[in-house]
């Protein structure tokens, strides 16, 4: 075999040339120097000759390899070229042809085809697909005017030096040598198919055999002319973001904003994958982009990819610490979230839930002892309906607020609490119930009995944990774990009850990566029940998604202790109360069928191993269950 990689070899080593039918000669031995390397894979003049006169060529199948890649290499050229055609129309081969086409109109024809029967690369694996794809689409700037000049007419003198009897024939593969020095000329974009071939793009073997079909009837067929309108789709991607990410930077700084929800979706996933890579330059490029077309006004999705741009721009700029828990902790996002929680069905029905399980606990007792650890007036408002509904003589409500001078977020609490008590009282006062509010300061270790004023035996003890557990510090951030110390200090109490109710949002001990897909997942399926709920354009809406977005951003941009938005899934609940010595009261079907006649369109209660789920479309997003 030809060293130099030429798929016709020297006559001299034993590879003879057929010529007409059934006869062999053997071609001279005549030293030849090997061709330049741009014209190793174009035929030689005796190969022209040779098939000018009717002959066959013999091949090795190494020989029709190297032929066959260099056909890729020039498929993947013309595909290329085809975009800049309209700039610079190419001369029709087939015009050129006409008089031989003449000569062989009876013979078999094929139809036209883009680029040889239309082939395209097809990707064998993740990174090869990103590779192609990408050097299909980022063609050097000074190859273009060459791939627009690819198709030229043959030289009459090269058509000459052949005979007469099958000049119609030579013709044509001098055409194609003219094409392939065009085509296959640059070293350095050759360099570049080849360094995209090695990274595993192939062509299926079914599409070889029709290119070189194709090929092999050039001497019987008529070439048509090739159609100027080249498929210019890029092949498709299954992007890894430990492999992309750094190669699209640029062309995400120099793209035009997003036209589609689906692109800035991708777009968004792409920025995530580059930060969870460390690539913040790529991230911060894609993030330039979907910040000008972000529309935090526009419908659920379109609001989503804004409050998640934002979120991931966060965690890349880092704004202080102390800047970030002000806007998290403070007193408007409290005021946010008690309106969420009043005006989206998936949090007021997951605190129904949990008052329903409060009721079922203290049947018809006289005296109900609350200890809140983040007091919810919507959810206490409801409870003090239900209560005055029983018609039990004498009732009296009293509330326990208890706050940790540790937490970010007692300062808030400490100043809405007295705002909290007087319109409470005065409902409950409407309604016809003794009430009495009282607040204790007291961290997870210090909860004892005769600190909240507790009355064994003379009152119904209960203990609700609703949207506060999540932001207390677990083992991954405190080695004192004040979660599972305030756990136990609840169990010390011996309620009748304890309720909990949290966001099904994995936000804790989990990756970046999968913090990022689940809260995506989550907080969609909230903003599209708000569509349910909230006009667009209302204040209020406005306020509940402020208090979304900040709690996204904590999620998804900050770690270790700055991070106080730690949601858990059920099942981590369950174990987490289980090491604390408290079993699970199943919630029964008593208490979903007097939750799902508040439900609207579109919204669903599931109950689930003893939890009542509730969610949107599917999608659970907040779960309430029921302790002892």
């Amino acid at each position: 075999m030809d060293p130099a990689g030429a798929p016709w070899c020297d006559p001299r080593r034993g590879y003879a040339y057929a010529y007409g039918a059934g006869s062999v000669a053997q071609a001279p031995t005549v030293k030849r120097q090997p061709p330049p390397p741009q014209q190793q894979l174009l035929p030689t003049r005796q190969d022209v000759a040779a098939v000018a006169s009717g002959g066959v060529l013999k091949r090795s199948l190494g020989e029709v390899e190297r032929w066959q890649q260099a056909l890729y290499l020039r498929e993947v050229r013309q595909r290329v070229a085809a975009q800049s055609q309209i700039a610079h129309p190419p001369i029709d081969i087939g015009s050129v042809l006409a008089g031989a086409s003449a000569s062989r109109a009876s013979g078999p024809s094929r139809p036209p085809s883009s680029g040889f029967a239309g082939l395209s690369p097809q990707p064998s694996s993740t990174l090869s697909s990103l590779t192609t794809a990408s050097h299909m689409e980022t063609r050097p700037s000074h190859m273009r005017p060459l791939l627009q000049r690819q198709m030229v007419a043959a030289p009459p003198q090269a058509v000459a030096r052949v005979p007469a009897a099958g000049r119609s024939a030579a013709r044509e593969l001098v055409l194609l040598q003219e094409l392939e020095k065009h085509l296959l000329g640059d070293d350095d974009d050759g360099e570049a198919e080849a360094a995209g071939s090695a990274c595993g793009s192939t062509v299926t073997s079914s599409a070889w055999g029709d290119t070189i079909q194709e090929l092999n009837s050039i001497t019987a067929a008529p070439l048509t002319s090739l159609p100027s309108n080249h498929s210019t789709a890029p092949a498709a991607m299954s992007r890894s973001p430990s492999n992309s990410s750094s190669s699209t930077v640029s062309s995400a700084a120099s793209s035009s904003p997003p036209t589609t929800t689906a692109s800035s979706c991708q777009l968004l996933s792409e920025a995530a994958a580059a930060i969870v890579d460390g690539n913040h330059a790529a991230a911060a490029a894609h993030l330039a982009v979907l910040k000008v077309a972000a529309n935090p006004r526009g419908d659920a999705e379109q609001r989503l990819v804004a409050m998640m741009a934002s979120a991931l721009s966060s965690r890349i700029g880092r704004p202080p610490a102390s800047q970030h828990l002000a806007g998290l902790c403070g007193a408007e996002q409290r005021a946010a979230c008690q309106l969420l929680h009043d005006v989206s069905p998936c949090f007021g029905l997951a605190l129904h839930g949990a008052n329903l399980a409060i009721l079922d606990a203290v049947a018809d007792q006289r005296v109900i002892h609350l200890i809140d650890f983040d007091v919810s007036v919507a959810q206490h408002i409801a409870l003090i309906q239900a209560l005055s509904s029983r018609r039990v003589a004498g009732t009296c409500l009293k509330v326990t607020a208890v706050a940790d001078p540790t937490s970010p977020f007692t300062p808030a609490l400490t100043q809405a609490l007295g705002v909290t008590e007087q319109r409470l009282k005065r409902y409950a006062q409407q309604a016809g119930l003794e009430f009495r509010f009282k607040a204790v300061s007291c961290v997870a270790g210090e909860i004892e009995a005769s600190r909240l004023g507790c009355e064994p035996g003379a009152e119904a003890l209960v203990v609700n944990l609703a949207f506060v557990l999540s932001r207390v510090p677990d083992e991954s951030v405190s080695p004192a774990n004040p979660r599972d110390e305030l756990l136990r200090g609840v169990r010390a109490l011996c309620p009748r009850v304890v309720t909990l109710v949290e966001q099904e949002l994995n936000a804790n001990t989990a990756p970046l990566a999968a913090r990022f897909a689940d809260a995506c997942a989550h907080y969609g399926a909230v903003l599209e029940s708000l569509d349910a709920t909230l006009a667009r354009d209302s204040a209020q809406r406005a306020r509940a998604e402020t208090a979304l977005a900040n709690k996204a951003a904590n999620a998804v941009a900050r770690e270790g202790p700055d991070r106080v938005e730690r949601c858990e899934v059920f099942g981590k609940w369950r174990a987490r109360f289980g090491m604390a010595g408290l079993r699970p009261v199943a919630i029964g079907q008593g208490v979903a069928d007097r939750v799902r006649p508040r439900l609207r369109p579109g919204f669903d209660v599931k109950l689930d191993s003893g939890r009542l789920g509730v969610g949107w479309m599917g999608r659970v997003v907040t779960v309430a269950s029921a302790w002892r």
